[in-house]
């Protein structure tokens, strides 16, 4: 009866450690299997893993996925590209983060923004829509508590996708994406690198200068800079600009009319005092447009 006892013991025990081992593989996939295999990434926090068909120009450079992942108790839709070559060489990629501009649904990512980026620069490529904005639930506080969809994305890049090199983790930030691109640098020192096209530093100008955009930060932020004048100092990088130590490579346009060219060489001439800081300007209107020869100016500053 004792011999009984003791193997059915025994049995639930081994029973007990095989159902943890198959619970803490469904985060990660095997180590000997295909690391690159998205779908196998699913998991209590990250589902909804859907193939994105690519045009033939992008199909053949990378695959795309969307993706759903949850922070802060909502659901944040997401996009991530990866390159075929990565694919083929099965060893981690370096990773750059694209923050999309724009407010709500207005500037979210499309089917094939990141591929679009990892084409050009080969390498593995995520986005989050935000909370509020792509189907994402929550609302939009415009670089406020949705800066932790940001960090979060960060998080499962760096644990999670065992495929992510982490050791030149750079962020895109294109308009709006400034607003969530430099304050997540200040916050997370995981991000290496900045690439900022046509991006918000000051937000303070910007209610300032546009009478259209008033109304659109009032209802995110909640408030006027009059009223709260923190909460737009938080969000804008012109205020605390000796904490980003990091190199940034800025593009901006000098009769950008969404987001003032004196945003940008403001900033600059605070970020070449503590960073290394580049300012690519063009005499036009374009804006969060990259200009012909910008991909190529890119991918020398990532590889030098």
């Amino acid at each position: 009866m004792k011999r009984t006892r003791l193997t059915a013991a025994v049995t639930a025990l081994l029973i007990m450690i095989m159902s943890f081992a198959a619970c803490a593989a469904s985060d990660t996939p095997a180590e000997n299997s295909d690391i690159y295999r998205f779908e196998d990434y699913q998991s209590s926090d990250l589902f909804d893993i859907e193939s994105v068909e690519l045009s033939s120009e992008y199909a053949q450079k990378c695959n795309t996925y969307r993706f759903t992942y949850m922070c802060d108790g909502f659901r944040i839709k997401a996009y991530i590209s990866i390159p075929l070559s990565a694919v083929k060489s099965q060893k981690p990629y370096k990773c750059i983060m694209l923050n999309h501009g724009g407010n709500r649904n207005t500037g979210i990512l499309e089917d094939d923004t990141t591929a679009m980026v990892c084409s050009a620069c080969d390498r593995v490529v995520v986005g989050s829509q935000y909370r509020g904005c792509g189907g994402s639930e929550g609302e939009d506080h415009f670089g406020g508590d949705d800066l932790n969809d940001v960090i979060r994305l960060i998080d499962l890049c760096d644990s999670r996708f065992a495929f992510i090199d982490m050791d030149d983790f750079c962020v895109i930030g294109a308009s709006r994406g400034g607003v969530m691109t430099y304050p997540a640098a200040r916050k997370d020192k995981r991000i290496k690198r900045i690439i900022a096209l046509s991006a918000v530093s000051d937000l303070v100008e910007a209610y300032n200068s546009r009478e259209d955009m008033k109304r659109v930060l009032k209802d995110t932020i909640g408030c006027t800079p009059q009223e709260d004048p923190a909460e737009y100092e938080k969000r804008s990088a012109i205020y605390w600009a000796d904490e980003i130590t990091i190199p940034v490579l800025m593009f901006h346009s000098k009769m950008d009319a969404q987001v003032s060219y004196q945003q940008a060489e403001q900033l600059y001439e605070k970020l070449k005092q503590v960073t290394d800081c580049t300012l690519i300007s063009y005499d036009d209107d374009l804006h969060s447009t990259l200009h012909p020869g910008d991909a190529q100016i890119i991918n020398d500053w990532l590889n030098k």
